[in-house]
């Protein structure tokens, strides 16, 4: 099958599969398949094929972005009566998940065109912050991210890179944790987990502190997170304190668990709302005091009671 018989298919093909398909019948993903066994190509780094993939896709965006700039394309014998006009390159390395990718971004010579495709100082494209934040959510540290992406994909980034993106996270988190909420929430749901926390160098169970309220429109949100070393009615009444400051004023229900001083410490901010104590916490605390064998029993009466 000829260039012209492959492209004309790929033109004709309306899906992402279909494209698929069309390059497996056409064979050029077998010969492609056979030279990365070989390894006459590679896929990712330096040189690699998705770079390389990734460097025309974008140079192309850019000179599409550069034409409607400019308004005319080029070799246009329109550009003759218009000031501004092409003026070469500037090139430029980006990191991304599959390896840097030397560009090359058109210029023109009044100097007015900003590219939003690869935007000026921009230095990483694609997931490569998702990438890195995931892998610091996973445990890695700092130094074991940068060797981890330059052992994989190639991608050369220096400690104090890696250290901004994960502060940029942090910064959004807080922005998160202190965004203004609805003034009513007919039901809110407050409950703590048990989860494995770094601190120090250390993996450590702590009480991370979660609250979930219904809107009016039956949506629920996650209103806050807070990791604290226990569970406590004190804290509780320290984050109904924080969410009231956020800006609720009134909560119809309340659902939480049996802990001791928790109904008060509810009350001492929202003294009208109802207090609804968890049902699943509810059938724990009374099977406390029935014997194994009966509890499956206990379990459906209390179950018809509610």
């Amino acid at each position: 099958m000829t260039e012209t018989d492959v492209n004309q298919q790929l033109a004709e093909a309306g899906s992402t599969a279909e494209m698929a398909e069309a390059l497996r019948a056409s064979g050029t993903v077998d010969e492609l398949l056979a030279q990365i066994d070989s390894g006459e190509v590679v896929l990712t780094g330096e040189g690699g094929l998705l770079p390389g993939l990734i460097k025309l896709a974008l140079e192309r965006g850019l000179a599409a972005e550069l034409t409607d700039h400019l308004g005319y394309a080029k070799g246009d014998p329109a550009g003759r009566l218009v000031p501004n006009a092409r003026n070469g390159h500037t090139p430029k390395t980006v990191q991304t998940e599959a390896g840097p990718v030397a560009l090359e971004i058109p210029r023109d010579r009044e100097g007015s065109f900003t590219p939003r495709l690869v935007s000026k100082g921009q230095r990483r494209i694609g997931g490569l912050d998702d990438m890195i934040i995931s892998l610091y959510a996973g445990g890695m540290t700092l130094r074991d991210i940068q060797f981890h992406l330059a052992s994989t994909i190639g991608t050369e980034l220096s400690h104090e890179t890696i250290s901004k993106v994960i502060d940029a996270i942090g910064e959004e988190v807080l922005a998160w944790q202190h965004r203004p909420l609805e003034p009513i929430y007919p039901v809110i749901y407050l409950d703590a987990l048990i989860v494995k926390v770094k601190d120090g160098g250390h993996t450590r169970n702590k009480a991370a502190h979660i609250a979930v309220g219904v809107d009016t429109a039956g949506i629920k949100h996650v209103l806050g997170i807070w990791v604290q070393q226990n569970e406590g009615a004190a804290f509780w009444a320290s984050v109904c304190a924080d969410l009231a400051n956020r800006g609720i004023k009134d909560v119809l229900v309340v659902c939480c668990d049996g802990l001791s001083g928790f109904p008060e410490a509810i009350a001492a901010t929202w003294s009208q709302a109802a207090i609804q104590t968890c049902v699943v916490h509810l059938i724990r605390n009374a099977l406390r005091f029935v014997s194994y064998s009966e509890r499956a029993c206990q379990v459906f009466c209390v179950s018809r009671c509610l």
